[in-house]
């Protein structure tokens, strides 16, 4: 078991206190990454830095021996979302927080480099992974296409994500994988605009998008436990102006759809371009469908399963087993496609607010827990 955390944890608090209060959305996470490589320079005296694209960075202790390479990998994006804390780290950028914990993601990873720096291991190689642009699913779709990343050779990926409502420092693991695969469509209609005294001699697309939605709800099936779970939710709705004369000719409907899987995905969203064909050619509505935000499902790995439940029992936390994945997006399902990955969850309380909520903070109170069970994986792959 990893020991002599404890008296770091001041430092990474104040680590993961500066980037709550300077967040930064997706694909903008300039001055993040700089106060990472920063906090890097000073401490990780044995390791390399590398970037990629615009804001990835990589923290790499590459040992004396090959072996194993193993990527811990944690996010540097905020969320649109204005803070409505009063302490005195809060967000100090109007409309933009750190509202899903990644600050806290950030501060475990980067307190692993003071355990690395102080362990006489002789093989293989860790990658501390500052990966960009999770929120919009974009970020990891990069790296896993870039040629530089993939010379690193990973074998392993993991990952944690802070889990409100579960007690706290406890350990989620989901054997089936950790969370839903996520897309997001746009479904536009081209009708006719008329007088709206004379809608006849138009095409207003009003009872189509009532159609569309009353079809997409008889495809969810919101049951968790079931094999074919699906959840689709309308996000936006536009049609026509606010302008009483006039029968309007367009419209857009959003939704985000949510599966267990690829397959289950790849199923549902041929069903849902048959229906809005039909339904669109019989009112003679021209139309598009745009799928945009694609989250693949993040699959946990047994052998990287395993290893985060020996991690957890010699810690002595308590584990929380899950039968079914989180229905949130995560885009570490791009990693699954092409390496060995497992990710799980860590209780942040049962009393904290939730992910996305305005009042959220990342409860500092766990961050010792993160880095002892990364260090833990590590220790146990490379020995």
């Amino acid at each position: 078991m990893p020991s002599d955390l404890n008296m770091l944890l001041p430092e990474i608090i104040n680590l993961r206190k500066e980037l709550h209060t300077y967040p930064e959305l997706s694909g903008q996470e300039y001055e993040t990454a700089k106060r990472i490589w920063k906090f890097a320079e000073k401490h990780a005296h044995t390791a390399r830095i590398e970037t990629f694209g615009k804001t990835a960075l990589a923290i790499i202790y590459e040992f004396s021996k090959k072996g194993k390479t193993i990527a811990i990998r944690c996010e540097l994006d905020a969320l649109p979302i204005q803070e409505e804390n009063n302490f005195a780290h809060k967000s100090v950028n109007i409309g933009i927080s750190h509202k899903c914990g990644h600050d806290g993601h950030m501060a475990m990873v980067s307190g692993l480099i003071f355990w690395l720096e102080a362990q006489p291991i002789q093989k293989g190689k860790v990658i501390l992974l500052f990966q960009p642009a999770e929120e919009t699913g974009k970020g990891a779709q990069m790296l896993v296409h870039d040629k530089k990343f993939e010379a690193l050779d990973i074998d392993y990926v993991f990952a944690l994500h802070n889990i409100p409502k579960e007690p706290i420092n406890s350990i989620i693991i989901t054997p089936r994988g950790f969370s839903a695969e996520v897309q997001s469509v746009i479904i536009k209609t081209k009708g006719k605009e008329a007088h709206a005294a004379e809608p006849e001699n138009g095409i207003n697309p009003a009872l189509a998008i009532s159609k569309i939605i009353g079809e997409m709800a008889l495809l969810n099936h919101t049951d968790s436990h079931l094999d074919d779970f699906a959840v689709l939710t309308p996000v936006h709705l536009w049609m026509g102006e606010k302008a009483y004369g006039i029968s309007p000719a367009n419209a857009e409907l959003h939704y985000t759809i949510r599966t267990w899987n690829s397959a289950q995905m790849s199923d549902l969203t041929s069903k849902i371009e048959a229906l809005v064909e039909q339904i669109c050619r019989m009112h003679k509505l021209d139309f598009s469908l745009e799928w945009l935000e694609y989250f693949p499902a993040s699959i946990n790995n047994t052998e990287c399963n395993d290893q985060i439940d020996k991690a957890a029992l010699e810690n002595g936390l308590e584990i929380i087993e899950k039968n079914h994945p989180f229905r949130f997006g995560e885009d570490f399902g791009w990693y699954s496609k092409k390496y060995k990955t497992a990710m799980f969850g860590l209780g942040s309380g049962v009393d904290s607010p939730a992910l996305h909520h305005a009042d959220y903070d990342f409860p500092d109170e766990i961050l010792d827990t993160g880095i002892r069970m990364f260090a833990s994986i590590i220790q146990n792959i490379l020995e």
